[in-house]
């Protein structure tokens, strides 16, 4: 995936407001590479106002090429890849070895892996991932991946537990090797632009261990790839300090695409948790004013019997949620799902006078699109504006979070019993 896409001229409302990797050609040759969280915004502040360093390149540029990407942290790879392949002469990364970043996988004397950043590459018993350009986007990238997949720091851990292992981010004294080992293979896999076959391993281990009724295992498994996908489907992981979009903006945008004629005060998003139809639950999540309403977020223990049907347990959450009217009924509720989840929830609130009204969205995450009540097609998420991609995605995270730690909480009961 290196052939970049060219725009006519210098029309920059070609380029996408996604994320993403973009090329600065002069007579054929890539003179600059660089990335973006927004590729369309950040080609044209090179043109309009260029800093000193755009100075000394940007009247050469003849042709502008861009690569979508699913995340920063997806075009963070990319522009690695890309700027080490091309070696773009106005890329001040190859002026100068001391501005290279490396991912460094090392060992210790046990032969137990730990991971750093390093200008060089000068260690013993090390594999080496990048380069990379930013330093800080990439140490934000690593602290986000560690979520997934927990690595060392250095060559030696405490006998007792460190503070990195009580936030879930170590694998502690006494590791099993051969799952930490795979682990890291993995995060290499990750850092090299793999991450589909990462995610498709992790699916098959999950499908396998519940089919061996390995539910507790298959259960850590999945919490793994949720944290995966969150991580890499964030298109702002990297920069969402810089972000002053907010969820009220959003809110108020959300309004016309899906032609609501009154202001939008409730959302309610839902999502169903289960392993194989194990320990099943659903989750309602509540902003009020586009901030969360945490007082107001409901839980359900499913009560169908164990089968893994999340469209029957959908029913089920919101044919009980519906008879509550003194919760406040929502102007709109968010479905984790696709076309199945969104006509379901549609059947279920048309079922009442007091629900019928209510407009139901929903979000496929694996085709990445937003399914709407009455409209024919889905909306691709990466064509959204920017503040409902953003509400969505918070509303949706939110939801899969609270229904994620409910689940995880009925496993450890039923362990403990």
């Amino acid at each position: 995936m290196d052939r970049f896409r060219l725009i006519k001229g210098k029309d920059f409302g070609e380029l996408p407001k996604t994320a993403g990797v973009y090329s600065f050609y002069a007579k054929n040759e890539v003179i600059y590479i660089g990335k973006a969280i927004n590729t369309q915004s950040r080609v044209k502040n090179h043109f309009s106002q260029p800093s000193y360093r755009d100075d000394l390149f940007i009247e050469k540029v003849d042709k502008v090429g861009y690569l979508e990407t699913g995340s920063e942290i997806e075009a963070l790879v990319l522009e690695a890849s890309l700027i080490k392949k091309y070696q773009p002469k106005f890329n001040v990364v190859w002026r100068d070895d001391k501005n290279y970043f490396y991912v460094a996988i090392s060992q210790n004397e046990q032969k137990i892996p730990y991971v750093f950043i390093t200008h060089q590459k000068n260690y013993e018993r090390t594999e080496y991932v990048g380069p990379f350009v930013e330093g800080t986007a990439l140490k934000k990238t690593l602290r986000f991946l560690r979520r997934a997949f927990p690595y060392y720091t250095s060559k030696k851990h405490p006998k007792n537990k460190c503070t990195w292992c009580h936030l879930g981010l170590c694998p502690g004294p006494n590791p099993d090797l051969k799952n930490y080992r795979d682990n890291i293979r993995k995060l290499v896999l990750i850092l090299e632009g793999k991450r589909s076959a990462v995610l498709n391993s992790l699916k098959k281990e999950m499908a396998a261990l519940s089919k061996e009724n390995k539910f507790e295992v298959a259960a850590e498994i999945r919490d793994k790839i949720f944290n995966l996908q969150q991580v890499m489907a964030h298109a702002h992981v990297i920069e969402s300090g810089k972000q002053n979009l907010s969820a009220s903006s959003g809110a108020a945008a959300l309004e016309k695409i899906i032609g609501l004629n009154k202001k939008i005060s409730r959302i309610e998003c839902y999502d169903i948790s289960n392993i194989q139809g194990k320990f099943a639950t659903g989750s309602m999540v509540v902003f009020i004013d586009g901030k969360p309403a945490k007082s107001e977020y409901k839980k359900f223990k499913i009560k169908m019997e164990n089968e893994p049907n999340d469209i029957a347990m959908l029913k089920e959450v919101l044919g009980r949620r519906f008879l509550h009217p003194e919760w406040s009924y929502p102007e709109i509720i968010l479905i984790d799902g696709g076309i199945a989840q969104l006509n379901i929830a549609i059947k279920v609130k048309a079922e009442k006078s007091e629900t019928k009204n209510i407009k139901v969205i929903s979000i496929a995450k694996g085709r990445q699109e937003l399914f709407i009540e009455n409209k024919k097609e889905p909306i691709p998420l990466k064509t959204l504006p920017q503040e409902i991609y953003n509400l969505v995605k918070l509303l949706d995270d939110e939801a899969h979070r609270f229904a994620i730690a409910y689940h995880k909480k009925l496993r450890k009961k039923n362990l403990l019993d």
